[in-house]
């Protein structure tokens, strides 16, 4: 079957053996690649295991379009059993080692057991190493990307975790490329319970397609299409930053943890200011969109920013300045955690503040204690320590009602939309394999344009036609 390289790569961190093995015809049928390969890998051969312990496996799955010259080709899963929620948990991150994995022969990667010391994986076509990487631990992603490049070139996919991910912490997530990030449930904890810091990849080959002439055509269309749509220009401009004020307007921007769907200094860090402040574009490899946008801010990088992260560590913690969310948002690469996740246990250590129920004070809008509680929660220390396993358990451990503004839905956060102006996203939350996430269906938009508060068959109807795309 054509599209694939057919492999699947597996490593054992607990004794060293590497394997490769053929993908089935059936599988490739049935499965198709991606979450399809990593949920039925993960149903079959993992059982009810506790998500740090080394019988867990971690799985980097790419589908029959990753990597060709075809629009938003350039993705790949990562998938566990998650710490976080307990149950199937994923993240798609755009990322050149999707590129690089298939040219180097294999569709998936799966790595069980569990290292001594700190590594990490090198795949280098055939050549497979389990490399020491204790230089490498403790470092943040930055550091280390910037480290395994300067090593291996770069020309290399790197994903990696940073100290958070070391750390345990359930709300750490896999990074790339300084600012792309896949596994929200908790899949950098997962890497780190594994003593595994980084897989490089490397790869020179090319994969067999059935009509390159044919699947070049469409590509070359697809791009066109895109391009020629009325709203490219805008998108070009800002990126997903468009719907800030789209959601503001809407009354569906997360704000002071949810209470509210609409943010006061909405207008001191929307799209337009991006624009201002816009230094350059990046995103995920195939893309003609590069929706991440860098900003200025006060390092020597500068940092990327999309709506979610803005959204989460903006209007939901009551912080109106773009370029300090901009600082947070970075703060939070380096440190391996996902940003959604932490705004909402920002924002719920903020209520629960306002109301009295911790006897810290951690006020709306106060960017110095959001930056000391992402390094706290990095390190499952101090404050940080009650949300570093996300809002579900820090609502159990702390009581006195605070369920009720811990913003997640089977253990994982609430991405950033305020579902109380958009029930048909509250269902989609609620029906997400993996919890509160807007990439399995993004019906809002869809929602809004009709009557958003119906409740009827055609919504359900259209969210199960979003959830199949």
């Amino acid at each position: 079957m054509k599209g694939y390289a057919g492999k699947l790569l597996r490593v054992n961190l607990s004794n060293g053996k590497v394997s490769k093995e053929e993908i089935s015809d059936s599988m490739k049928r049935d499965f198709m690649g991606g979450r399809g390969f990593a949920i039925k890998l993960l149903w079959d051969e993992v059982k009810r295991i506790d998500p740090l312990s080394e019988k867990n496996k971690i799985i980097f799955s790419t589908g029959p379009l990753s990597g060709q010259l075809l629009p938003s080709s350039g993705k790949m899963v990562i998938a566990s059993k998650s710490p976080l929620t307990g149950g199937y948990g994923d993240g798609n991150i755009g990322t050149m080692a999707s590129v690089y994995l298939k040219k180097a022969g294999y569709d998936v990667v799966v790595v069980e057991g569990k290292s001594e010391k700190p590594c990490y994986l090198l795949v280098e076509d055939e050549n497979v190493k389990i490399v020491d990487a204790s230089d490498l631990w403790g470092k943040n992603t930055f550091e280390a990307q910037d480290i395994l490049e300067k090593k291996h070139g770069r020309n290399s996919g790197i994903l990696l975790i940073g100290p958070a991910g070391e750390n345990l912490i359930r709300i750490s997530t896999v990074m790339s490329q300084k600012g792309r990030a896949g596994g929200r449930p908790g899949m950098g904890a997962v890497m780190g319970s594994k003593k595994l810091k980084a897989l490089v990849i490397k790869g020179t080959g090319n994969v067999s397609n059935f009509d390159d002439n044919k699947l070049r055509e469409l590509g070359k269309k697809g791009y066109e299409e895109i391009k020629g749509k009325e709203s490219y220009d805008f998108w070009m401009r800002q990126g997903t930053m468009q719907a800030f004020d789209w959601c503001n307007e809407n009354a569906c921007l997360p704000t002071y943890n949810f209470k509210e769907g609409v943010f006061e200094f909405s207008k001191e860090m929307d799209g337009h200011v991006l624009e201002k402040l816009n230094i350059g574009r990046k995103g995920c490899p195939m893309c003609s969109m590069q929706c991440g946008h860098i900003i200025k801010d006060s390092s020597d990088q500068g940092a990327e920013l999309d709506y979610e992260n803005v959204g989460m560590l903006g209007p939901n913690i009551g912080l109106g300045s773009l370029p300090q969310v901009a600082l947070l948002n970075r703060l939070a690469d380096e440190w391996g955690l996902d940003t959604i996740s932490l705004g909402s246990c920002i924002g719920f250590l903020m209520e629960a503040s306002e109301k009295g129920l911790i006897k810290e004070k951690v006020r709306w809008g106060d960017f110095e204690t959001a930056q000391k509680l992402t390094v706290e929660i990095g390190k499952g220390e101090g404050l940080g320590k009650l949300v570093s396993q996300g809002v579900k358990t820090a609502s159990e451990t702390l009581g006195k009602g605070s369920q009720k503004w811990a913003m997640q839905v089977k253990g994982l956060e609430i991405s950033a939309y305020n579902c109380h102006a958009c029930p048909g996203m509250a269902l989609s939350f609620g029906t997400s394999p993996i919890g509160a996430s807007h990439k399995d269906a993004w019906i809002i938009a869809w929602e809004i344009s009709t009557d958003r508060f119906s409740y009827g068959k055609e919504k359900v109807e259209k969210l199960i036609e979003f959830q199949r795309l």
